[in-house]
């Protein structure tokens, strides 16, 4: 959806810090969080596009104040509120008083298991591409209130297929649950054509776009 958490970020907020310290934990309970939502047994109806999507819906103020691992907190609390594995008293008390109909916790034996039912997004043969490499297309400007990944810097930009990847599931649709498959392509934006301070740049910008987000130029 179009917000704050914006894939190419918005403007005002100053420059990017890039000598910022690169741990990967700034405290201890960053680290502990990480560990229990890997540890986590997932409801069926969760996917990263659902994850994302759920994340996307914090406050403005909220999601630009709080921790990149709080806001973790904030988006798997709501999520299994809406799953129904918790409740807003049992999360606020932090001691569960019912029982979610889960499978039990992992054993050391069913890792190499679980590695081989890894969920895969690519669906051979789901649609017939649109386009083909060499292709001169242009990302649509609509956006919409969902979750999408199409950034909104590219929208109503001029790009050109530099691969064609075959189907996979949609991004947008599998926020909803649907397992809705679209060709996936990388695109290739001159930068001159996305930024107006890039004139005269040679500079080109990759991005992975599905079908229903382009049109043809």
């Amino acid at each position: 959806m179009d917000g704050i958490h914006d894939l190419g970020g918005r403007e005002g907020f100053g420059p990017i810090d890039a000598d910022e310290d690169e741990q990967p934990f700034h405290a201890p309970w960053e680290a502990r969080l990480n560990g229990m939502v890997r540890a986590i047994s997932r409801a069926p109806d969760w996917t990263i596009d659902w994850f994302r999507h759920c994340r996307e819906l914090i406050d403005p103020v909220d999601y630009l104040t709080r921790p990149y691992y709080d806001q973790w907190m904030q988006t798997y609390a709501a999520m299994m509120i809406v799953s129904g594995l918790a409740t807003v008293d049992e999360l606020a008390g932090g001691r569960a008083t019912t029982r979610a109909d889960l499978p039990p916790p992992m054993t050391a034996a069913g890792v190499a298991a679980a590695k081989a039912r890894a969920v895969r997004y690519d669906r051979p043969g789901a649609a017939t591409p649109a386009f083909a490499v060499g292709d001169a297309v242009v990302a649509r400007r609509d956006g919409h209130a969902g979750h999408t990944r199409l950034p909104a810097y590219a929208r109503g930009r001029r790009g050109t297929i530099a691969a064609s990847h075959g189907a996979f599931v949609l991004p947008d649709q599998g926020a909803l649950a649907r397992d809705a498959a679209e060709p996936l392509y990388t695109v290739s934006f001159p930068t001159s054509e996305l930024w107006a301070e890039a004139a005269g740049r040679r500079d080109t910008v990759l991005l992975d776009l599905w079908q229903s987000y382009l049109t043809k130029a």
